[in-house]
């Protein structure tokens, strides 16, 4: 049953490097609070006792699904999800992967408004070898990037998402903007 709750919710989706975190910072120094889906990876790499990195990111990933079903993400951050939109009229997800995630929150959450990130390959890659926390090259970031579509299901909540941002420019005041206007087009 969908909650009753008045207040949005805001899910970037994207291909790594496409500006999903940073969006979600930005709306957060707005005082929207926002739920990265992947802190479940980071603890779970920890729990593991393994370095952070991209391969045990990979790994972690990869075990959780394989435990506890495609949409572990999102069954695992709903109470949080919950909790916040009790107190706030806007919140943000940063990170909803796959369809079975999105499904799953659509299901519970009428409010979900899904909103695509794009940035081309070649820009992505290259902020993500010049990110200063997990830096990866851009063959890693491709092999990602396929590993993401083909095992993840990543591509479903990209495709049906209900806007589209467009993030090639190097300067984050353009993303910024794009999201004001956005968010005044949603009337938030």
């Amino acid at each position: 049953m969908a909650d009753k709750k008045e207040g949005k919710m805001l899910a970037f989706v994207g291909m790594p490097g496409s500006g999903k975190s940073t969006a979600s910072a930005f709306l957060q120094k707005k005082g929207i609070p926002f739920v990265r889906l992947g802190d479940l990876t980071d603890e779970t790499v920890k729990q593991m006792g393994l370095p952070l990195n991209p391969e045990n990111e990979k790994l972690a990933r990869e075990k959780l699904r394989a435990e506890h079903g495609m949409a572990v993400y999102a069954l695992k951050a709903e109470p949080k999800i919950r909790s916040l939109l009790e107190s706030h009229s806007v919140i943000a997800l940063d990170g909803l992967y796959s369809w079975e995630e999105y499904v799953f929150l659509k299901k519970l959450f009428a409010q979900l408004t899904v909103i695509h990130i794009y940035a081309e390959p070649e820009v992505r890659y290259k902020r993500l070898a010049g990110r200063a926390v997990r830096p990866v090259s851009p063959e890693q970031a491709r092999s990602r990037d396929l590993s993401e579509l083909e095992k993840l299901n990543k591509g479903g909540p990209i495709a049906i998402a209900d806007y589209m941002i467009e993030n090639n420019s190097d300067e984050i005041g353009h993303l910024q903007s794009q999201i004001e206007l956005l968010m005044i087009r949603l009337k938030l």
